[in-house]
């Protein structure tokens, strides 16, 4: 009798390759969830996915990545050239990136926006943390098919020749300088804009109202009033008449640095209701000027629709207990509301304050929540004090809930 001769044929049922046979857009997907470092390492699952990482369209220089190049090398110097071979193995466009200027030179930050320009970014992010604000590059203003674009510190400075980016949707500068350019003008030069932030923004110049009410396309709004031309003069009745202009406007943020408000003003009637906004921030607003909080009120009073509101009170650094004015229209009839969160920040239960924690609790049926977030300096025999009269207070929502902390 013969020896049978074993055969081995590959069953059907044997595990397959998934890692190898995945579509690009799949792989390019899942490269895109993970930190830029892991995304790179990924070349050494199998040999097809050797150069996937290449497809990487978005781009993220964070902290963290910065902590594995020093992890790895620990030279602070070779982190331009690192990133710049990098660079140079991408394939196909990048569209998103978030860049930190923390470890990088100035001629490293110039090489890679010059890079980004070309490879028709579309949504970026700028963070420089330094003591000295790094100017930005000219390249930037040559990335016409920017969407989005995020800039905290540096020096913003458009050159002469720019004509401003025509696709751009979101424009957000925290912490920036803008240089001598016309801040107005550049933001007329943006006529897509939907989301302006400027609440923060370091700029010695002003921008006039009618510029920004051209932005016909705006749904969130941010800026500081002390920005504004003629501070001393404008009036919030002013800014509300803005609105009026901006038809598609839904979230509304004003800083209230540096912003004086006189008595005659404060007086000036403002126009109609506007129903389309349904978010309102006041930022470092003093509460303790009671003819600054009634103007802020009335203001309120003409958004029939607002659902969100939040006030960050104006941190007293010299004096933890300032004088409060009282508020001129204590007697005023309570107009009802259609607010469901309302946040405070910095409060430490001054009588202004709590009055208006009162008036909001107490307009409020369909309030379903009410964040105070106390002052640091209050110790905890004050907060106490604060908390429990919190709880007195009436509240027309039955729902309603106090969160203090």
């Amino acid at each position: 009798m013969e020896p049978i001769q074993e055969t081995h044929k590959a069953s059907k049922f044997a595990p397959q390759d998934v890692i190898s046979t995945m579509p690009d857009n799949v792989i390019t997907s899942i490269l895109h969830r993970l930190p830029l470092h892991d995304a790179v390492m990924t070349s050494i699952l199998s040999r097809n996915w050797r150069f996937k990482w290449t497809m990487l369209s978005q781009l993220k220089f964070d902290v963290e990545f910065f902590m594995c190049l020093m992890n790895a090398d620990g030279e602070i110097n070779s982190h331009g050239k690192i990133i710049s071979r990098l660079l140079l193995h991408l394939n196909g466009a990048v569209t998103k990136s978030v860049i930190i200027f923390t470890l990088l030179d100035v001629e490293d930050i110039h090489h890679l926006i010059l890079f980004l320009s070309r490879k028709g970014i579309k949504d970026l992010t700028i963070k420089d943390w330094s003591k000295t604000q790094v100017k930005l590059p000219t390249h930037l203003f040559s990335c016409l098919e920017l969407e989005h674009l995020n800039i905290v510190g540096s020096c913003f400075n458009p050159p002469p020749s720019f004509h401003g980016f025509p696709n751009l949707l979101s424009l957000e500068l925290f912490s920036a300088q803008f240089g001598s350019s016309d801040l107005g003008e550049f933001l007329t030069r943006c006529p897509l804009l939907e989301i302006l932030d400027l609440g923060y923004l370091s700029y010695t110049g002003s921008v006039k109202l009618v510029e920004i009410a051209k932005l016909q396309n705006l749904k969130i709004l941010s800026l500081s009033l002390c920005h504004l031309e003629a501070t001393t003069i404008t009036s919030l009745c002013d800014v509300l008449e803005l609105v009026g202009y901006l038809p598609k406007l839904q979230e509304l943020g004003l800083d209230f640095q540096d912003y004086k408000l006189t008595e005659g003003h404060a007086k000036k009637k403002f126009p109609t209701a506007f129903p389309s906004v349904k978010a309102l921030k006041f930022t470092r607003i003093g509460l303790g000027n009671g003819t600054m909080l009634s103007c802020a009120l009335e203001m309120m009073r003409h958004l029939p629709n607002l659902q969100t509101l939040e006030i960050t009170a104006t941190p007293y650094v010299d004096d933890p207990v300032p004088i409060s004015i009282p508020i001129p229209i204590l007697d005023v009839e309570y107009n009802m509301m259609e607010l469901r969160t309302v946040v405070f920040r910095n409060f430490k239960g001054s009588e202004n304050e709590v009055y208006l924690i009162k008036y909001f609790l107490a307009c409020s049926p369909s309030l379903k929540k009410i964040v105070v977030h106390h002052d640091w300096c209050l110790g905890p025999g004050e907060q106490l004090i604060f908390a429990k009269m919190l709880l007195k207070l009436h509240r027309a929502s039955p729902v309603a809930e106090i969160d203090f902390n």
